[in-house]
């Protein structure tokens, strides 16, 4: 599915074949989780193939190496002509890019100065499909923040979004709402969380959730089209008596949302703020109408 006999990627300044890489099974990130990675996109678009926000995935990635001790040794500029000449050798164009940045041989519980840089990519359909999601409220809370850094993008956080998300489907629902320890509600599993009611968007804010680079875009075209947004906390409840809600990430880009908790939502999809949103965002990385942000 990610790759063929003839998939090239980029691994520690070299190009490789897929199936003739590798790498040491004594590391931090096997064993631990202690990796950071970033999920980005690219488009054909009218002036061929570009990709989405680069510049802020990159600077992302640096931010997560960071706050893991995890040595990254390109810039975000370099990081970005790497990607492309990534697709053109395996002749994408509609791709999702993977950058994963992951320790050397190192079985402690401390940092080392060496690290490894990986860069693939595969076709790749929208993440949670195109079908309209139905959510159940998780038993699983995200990560305390005061446990680990939750606004990086870390390859160990995920095990939580595992756990959630396999539960929500051995219940029959498409996939999982997380709450956080208070309570409230943070973000999907691999995706942030919004909802509307009576013409206003709420989301989770900032200090329990990854700040989504999508979720970002979104505020922006909400701007745009004089849409209002509020970051404040809410829980389930309130959810259960909304007019509508979508998620949004890379990978599932917006992603209408039909019920929580077998409650549907009051407004058919077709007549959400959301659904406006979603096709402002398809119109957007696929015909190059920015105003607030460039493609590289």
């Amino acid at each position: 599915m990610y790759y063929t006999e003839n998939t090239i990627l980029f691994l520690d300044g070299k190009w490789v074949k897929a199936k003739d890489a590798s790498l040491t099974l004594y590391n931090q990130s096997l064993h631990y989780g202690n990796a950071v990675f970033e999920g980005i996109r690219s488009y054909d678009t009218e002036d061929g193939t570009l990709i989405f926000k680069s510049k802020e995935h990159y600077d992302r990635l640096h931010f997560s190496s960071e706050k893991m001790e995890i040595a990254l040794p390109y810039s975000s500029e370099e990081l970005t002509t790497i990607s492309y000449e990534l697709l053109d050798r395996n002749g994408l164009k509609d791709a999702y890019l993977r950058p994963l940045v992951y320790s050397d041989e190192n079985m402690s519980l401390m940092p080392m100065d060496q690290s490894h840089v990986l860069l693939c990519a595969w076709e790749w359909g929208r993440y949670l499909g195109d079908s309209l999601l139905r959510l159940m409220t998780s038993s699983f809370q995200r990560p305390n923040p005061k446990s680990c850094f939750v606004e990086a993008k870390v390859t160990g956080h995920y095990t939580n979004s595992i756990l959630a998300t396999s539960e929500a489907k051995k219940k029959g629902f498409d996939e999982a709402l997380l709450l956080d320890m208070n309570g409230h509600v943070a973000e999907g599993p691999g995706a942030n969380f919004f909802y509307e009611k009576d013409e206003v968007l709420y989301t989770a804010p900032l200090g329990n959730i990854l700040p989504g680079i999508t979720r970002q875009t979104i505020f922006e075209l909400a701007a745009e089209m004089g849409y209002e947004i509020r970051e404040q906390f809410f829980t389930p409840k309130d959810v259960h008596q909304a007019d509508g809600a979508f998620f949004t990430g890379t990978a599932a880009e917006v992603a209408g949302i039909q019920s929580l908790d077998g409650k549907k939502f009051n407004l058919d999809w077709e007549d959400t703020m959301g659904c406006e949103l979603s096709r402002a965002y398809n119109n957007r990385v696929q015909k190059k109408e920015y105003k607030n942000f460039e493609l590289v």
